[in-house]
């Protein structure tokens, strides 16, 4: 199946659009001091932010009950429409208690401040557990998903959000581009199909590889990192947007690449994930998703491709997005160029691998990683950012 920007939808028909008019914004300031409040963390800000630009569509609001228990046990919404990740705001009782359904809610962010509205319909309590072994596959608290989780409140709260003001990020300002601006560029560009990359890590020869292997393909690249919360030992967003900006400077064509930020926090629920960072991209107007190895994986609770095999799930009309899957990228040493096992006739010892994961133990041990695998200009960026001594590198 193939698609291109004249026909290509939003995931469920429409681009959600929660952002309060400037009359809306007046309104619900005049009631700040009236309105019960619930302070979010950084990832239902994430969340928040994502639903009201349109990033979560068809989503208007933090799921009910229906939804939730539907999309946890089978990866669809009530009305049967394909989303694989709840999107939940949880509290703890003390917080839900005296919340009335029916109501208008306070939302404020870690700092307290007023930036959003819910308008409540629904409380209910739901399985910890449960949730983590659908989504996660895991019930292990030492996943990182698993581990936020089990420290959220016990009850969520469900019902439509606003946004009070689309407010510039505070770090990359000129990087934040929304659904609906995402489209109007590729159009403007004149590309009919578009590849969307998820990233949270910088960006390496492997990953370099497969992006412009799509490249021949499609007529852009949407190169989409997140920005939102991610572990603590994931190289910081500051860090990888440099590196990015290197890589679009120097290695790609300038005319076929767009670089903008995800706000998204990472679950890094593995297949599930890939699904979700699929259907995202499609509402950002991409018609392609790049799916490579252990996609938003962790440790070693996924297969190695579940991530690609999980879209065997869905009929391609349902997802509305073509995934384009490359298998693990590697430096042949044989050839003197990057490869897979599609295309190399190396040896395993002929190959260098290496992952994200790797690459930062490299780095915490004061070594640079080798040229094969990433970009000498890349590993200077990572190595002042961790601080290595200059003379440990060479480029």
């Amino acid at each position: 199946m193939s698609y291109n920007l004249d026909s290509i939808a939003p995931h469920g028909g429409q681009l959600v659009n929660r952002i309060a008019t400037p009359e809306q914004k007046q309104v619900f300031l005049s009631k700040a001091d009236f309105l019960p409040r619930v302070q979010l963390d950084q990832r239902a800000v994430s969340d928040l932010q994502m639903i009201a630009i349109g990033g979560f569509s068809p989503l208007t609001g933090f799921m009910n009950q229906e939804d939730y228990n539907r999309v946890v046990t089978e990866m669809r919404l009530a009305n049967g429409t394909v989303w694989s990740i709840p999107v939940t705001l949880s509290v703890n009782e003390k917080v839900a208690a005296p919340l009335t359904e029916g109501s208008l809610i306070r939302l404020d962010n870690p700092g307290g401040q007023y930036i959003g509205v819910l308008e409540l319909t629904q409380k209910y309590h739901y399985d910890k557990t449960r949730e983590a072994i659908h989504v996660y596959r895991t019930n292990d608290s030492n996943h990182p998903g698993v581990k936020v989780l089990y420290n959220q409140g016990s009850v969520h709260l469900a019902g439509d959000v606003w946004l009070l003001e689309r407010e510039p990020h505070p770090l990359f300002p000129k990087y934040q581009v929304d659904p609906v601006e995402s489209r109007q560029l590729f159009q403007e560009m004149g590309w009919k199909t578009v590849v969307g990359f998820q990233t949270r890590n910088p960006i390496h020869r492997a990953h370099e590889y497969i992006q412009k292997c799509a490249l021949e393909i499609v007529d852009g690249l949407f190169l989409h990192p997140l920005v939102g919360a991610t572990k603590e030992d994931d190289i910081p967003a500051d860090v990888r947007m440099r590196c990015y900006e290197i890589l679009m400077e120097k290695y790609y064509p300038h005319n076929r690449v767009l670089l903008a930020i995800n706000p998204s926090a990472m679950r890094y629920a593995g297949p599930r994930e890939a699904i979700f960072h699929a259907l995202i991209r499609k509402n950002y107007g991409c018609t392609h998703f790049i799916v490579g190895r252990d996609h938003a994986g962790v440790g070693n609770y996924y297969g190695t491709y579940d991530a690609q095999h999980i879209f065997d799930e869905f009929k391609p009309e349902e997802l509305g997005i073509v995934p384009m899957m490359f298998e693990h990228a590697f430096y042949c040493t044989r050839t003197e160029q990057m490869a897979t096992s599609k295309t190399s006739p190396s040896l395993p010892e002929e190959r260098i691998h290496l992952s994200g994961t790797k690459v930062r133990e490299m780095l915490r041990r004061g070594e640079l990683p080798p040229p094969q695998f990433s970009r000498p200009e890349v590993a200077a960026e990572l190595a002042r950012a961790m601080q290595i001594p200059v003379h440990t590198y060479d480029i």
